[in-house]
């Protein structure tokens, strides 16, 4: 595919910048096992799922309404005698996810370091404002990148608003993230660039089971081997 027109990369933050996935897992299995004397630990899992799910539309992404939604969970499980020692538990492990330090994929701040004199670089992400906010600040990122957007959601409206915002048409957009459903479906179909590099954990939500075919995209094992391609040549 030609990049020549490319002028914005944008990048999503969890799983694509620092680890995340992993640390949501860790405290899916710690909240299941806090229900074990009511359902086996993978039971818990679904249930929180489904109310993930049933929740997405009042709370959207992000750390609190994971919160939120697991209390509605363990609520549900034990027939309404959750204890308030048990919120206190889930509240800790929420409070635990929100306090994890930073900790930034192989070789990303080297890829950011030598595409910025090049490119305007965007965080696009979604999730909850503060801890999105927060996290960028921790990573020691944030000085790279021209514009930051999160987003309550990622679909095409939303990048439709961040290529306005950039005043620029969608080709010269290259979008570059874990999630075949967040990061790059909606930009391909709004005629800009998506690059997929699969973290090696992720979330049921987000998992897309065809194959994509598109002069536009195109998959990596990691950030890195976007520099052969998107530096100028000597």
């Amino acid at each position: 595919m030609s990049l020549s027109n490319i002028k914005v990369i944008a990048f999503d933050a969890d799983d694509t910048l620092w680890v995340n996935e992993p640390y949501f897992r860790e405290t899916e299995d710690k909240f299941a096992a806090l229900l074990e004397d009511y359902l086996p630990l993978h039971t818990t899992h679904q249930e929180l799922f489904k109310t993930e799910m049933q929740n997405l539309a009042l709370y959207g992404y992000g750390v609190k309404g994971f919160v939120l939604s697991m209390i509605e969970t363990a609520s549900r499980i034990t027939n309404q005698t959750a204890s308030f020692e048990l919120v206190d538990k889930i509240l800790a492990l929420g409070k635990d996810l929100l306090d994890r330090p930073i900790e930034l994929l192989p070789n990303i701040e080297s890829v950011l370091h030598q595409l910025k004199p090049h490119y305007r670089l965007v965080v696009a992400t979604k999730g909850d404002l503060l801890d999105q906010e927060r996290k960028l600040k921790k990573s020691g990122l944030e000085h790279y990148f021209h514009h930051i957007e999160i987003m309550s959601d990622k679909q095409m409206g939303d990048y439709q608003k961040l290529i306005k915002h950039l005043d620029i048409p969608a080709t010269e957009l290259m979008m570059i993230g874990n999630s075949l459903k967040s990061d790059v479906l909606p930009v391909l179909e709004l005629g800009g660039h998506g690059v997929h590099i699969p973290f090696h954990i992720t979330w049921e939500h987000e998992k897309v089971h065809h194959k994509i075919e598109h002069p536009f995209f195109t998959e990596m094992k990691e950030a890195s081997e976007l520099l052969p391609l998107l530096l100028p040549k000597e």
